[in-house]
């Protein structure tokens, strides 16, 4: 058996390719930058990158980019791919699946299950690692804006979300399923900011803004569209606690990890 797994610089990925290594398993590193050590170029929009990416291949681990997938999907058929876990996102289980945040991960999904390929569908909320984008702020000492402090997330460790792509790889009794992962916990943006000052000893203190205020801050850094669909998400999500799932657990065999344990590994990200 032999496994691509692509976006090969991002830390599901690099967690995914460390227990295939533990495990002995063979698998091919796919990135789109040209030159990565220990990774053959696949970029999943660029189709002339796919025939040598795929071949030998017989599953595939895919991130969920729509510009090429059709091509993609073609072009593994023909190398002999038996199956492909997506990571997807539950986003595409929302009333608006056809948002900014969904529309990409639906493309996808739609792409493959289109075709004779096996597809397994992981599909998770939030990230734990979302918290990285509040660094700079608590960094600098200076409050975080928020503008829906009492939003709803379910932030989930990459770690878990790696365990849980290796186990529906290996285990053919786990192919083609679609599995919703959450953390173990439903917690508003407030509460993640208190648990992250808990660990780092000192507050992190917060600014409500308004969401118009919100999208000036990062215009530049997120497209409008997607600003706008982030925006809605948690407007919708304010003071409603998101339904937790035990699917890490079903298919690692353990509890999904806490995002206080998230913050803990990852507090020098926070610290001057």
């Amino acid at each position: 058996m032999s496994i691509l797994v692509t976006g090969g610089r991002g830390a599901v990925a690099r967690g995914l390719t460390a227990l295939l290594t533990e495990r002995g398993i063979p698998f091919r590193l796919g990135s789109r930058e040209p030159g990565t050590p220990g990774a053959v170029h696949c970029d999943l929009t660029d189709p002339a990158t796919f025939p040598a990416a795929l071949h030998g291949i017989r599953s595939v681990f895919l991130y969920a980019e729509a510009e090429a997938a059709d091509a993609f999907v073609k072009e593994a058929v023909a190398a002999g791919v038996e199956h492909v876990v997506l990571l997807s996102s539950s986003s595409v289980l929302a009333e608006d699946a056809d948002s900014a945040l969904s529309a990409a991960h639906l493309a996808v999904e739609q792409a493959l299950l289109a075709s004779p390929l096996t597809v397994t569908l992981l599909r998770p909320g939030a990230f734990a690692a979302n918290a990285r984008g509040w660094a700079g702020a608590v960094r600098s000492g200076v409050p975080v804006r928020l503008p829906y402090p009492g939003a709803y997330a379910d932030p989930l460790h990459e770690a878990d979300l790696a365990e849980a792509a290796f186990a529906v790889l290996t285990d053919p009794a786990l192919a083609g399923g679609s599995y919703t992962l959450t953390g173990p916990q439903s917690l508003s943006f407030a509460a993640q900011l208190a648990i992250l000052g808990d660990v780092l000893g000192r507050p992190v203190p917060f600014e409500s803004v308004t969401p118009e205020e919100w999208k000036a801050g990062v215009e530049g850094y997120i497209p409008g569209p997607y600003a706008d669909a982030l925006l809605a998400y948690w407007a919708a999500q304010d003071g409603l606690p998101t339904e937790i799932t035990d699917t890490v657990e079903q298919l690692t065999g353990h509890p999904a990890r806490s995002f206080e344990s998230w913050v803990r590994e990852h507090a020098a990200d926070f610290s001057a």
